[in-house]
């Protein structure tokens, strides 16, 4: 029993640790991601060192486990209801402008569109992005365009195809390879009447993992090169899609930093979409930034389409000045 409590105690030191290291290497930024499973399990080993006979040890472990809970929980405490919201909750009036945005990675081999098109049926959102859609996802959601006539298409077999689907006009549409090759993004303006112009930038960089980047590097680039561009702007703004960085991470926490963008989730919760098959092995991947035009109306985790993810159904509120 003490063997096993030191060993894990140990491993769970190590991995709080390896994300501190100057390095980009997946073996070191994939730690960021599971913070609170590794706060669960610090957890866990606190409360069963107190049954340990020998008083250094104890002392020794709960110390130990003591600081790594504090340590990793002080960086998804901004993501829990006990955190103050960030955005404010929308205020509806006739003066303004919604916009309820889905976002689903479909996983490219599952081919449960029909599961995706009852999620739009049902919720009628305004846009629609989808990610990993190859040809054959690009067939098979058809049976929406009635409903959303303004589209962009970028069908790939690599995982990295993306399509946008919009009742509203898009203007200035632009497909870019930002970083890699064949990891293209989408930016357009979505045009809510006549007087009403939203930036949007739809994004899905390559996760650092052992079968594609094996550093971090390509998809924290994409991530500031949009925060960048953002920054200066004082249009209405938002950037959402499979990030595949967690809300928490130092990445991400530069993009909003340097954007100016604001977190709805922030004081809500975490809405993990990934993964959907492990429950203990969860956290948030999908992504949905805006600027400070915007309250929120709602934002929730949708059910499972037999992706790995669970679309989010987010919806804005334009706030007339």
């Amino acid at each position: 029993m003490e063997a096993l409590i030191i060993i894990l105690t140990i491993t769970m030191l190590g991995v709080t640790l390896v994300p501190l290291l100057p390095s980009n290497h997946w073996l070191c930024r994939v730690w960021e991601f599971p913070r609170v499973q590794i706060a669960v399990i610090a957890i866990c080993l606190l409360l069963a060192s107190f049954y340990l006979t020998s008083s250094i040890t104890q002392i020794v472990l709960v110390i130990t486990n003591g600081l790594i809970t504090i340590y990793q929980l002080a960086w998804i405490f901004p993501y829990t209801r006990l955190y103050p919201i960030q955005v404010p909750k929308a205020q509806k009036s006739s003066q303004t402008h919604s916009i309820k945005i889905l976002t689903s990675n479909v996983l490219m081999p599952n081919h449960s569109a029909e599961k995706l098109i009852t999620l739009v049926s049902l919720h009628q959102p305004d846009v629609i992005v989808t990610l990993e859609t190859d040809n054959w996802w690009q067939e098979a959601m058809q049976p929406i365009h009635p409903d959303y006539p303004h589209r962009v298409n970028q069908p790939l077999d690599n995982l990295y195809g993306m399509h946008l689907y919009s009742k509203y006009a898009l203007e200035d549409v632009e497909v870019r390879n930002l970083i890699e090759d064949d990891v293209p993004s989408i930016h357009c303006y979505l045009l809510l009447g006549n007087e009403l112009k939203i930036k949007c930038h739809f994004l899905h960089p390559a996760p650092p993992s052992p079968t594609e980047n094996k550093r971090s590097t390509p998809r924290d680039r994409e991530l500031l090169l949009i925060a960048r561009e953002v920054a200066d702007k004082t249009e209405p703004t938002i950037v959402t899609g499979d990030l595949n960085d967690v809300a928490w991470s130092p990445t991400t926490r530069a993009f909003r930093r340097i954007s100016g963008l604001k977190d709805p989730r922030i004081g809500r919760g975490m809405f993990n979409t990934f993964h959907a098959d492990y429950p203990f092995l969860r956290w948030p991947l999908d992504h949905i930034f805006h600027s400070e035009h915007f309250a929120l109306e709602t934002i929730q985790r949708m059910p499972s389409i037999n992706s790995d993810h669970f679309p989010l159904l987010s919806e804005l509120v334009y706030q007339e000045n």
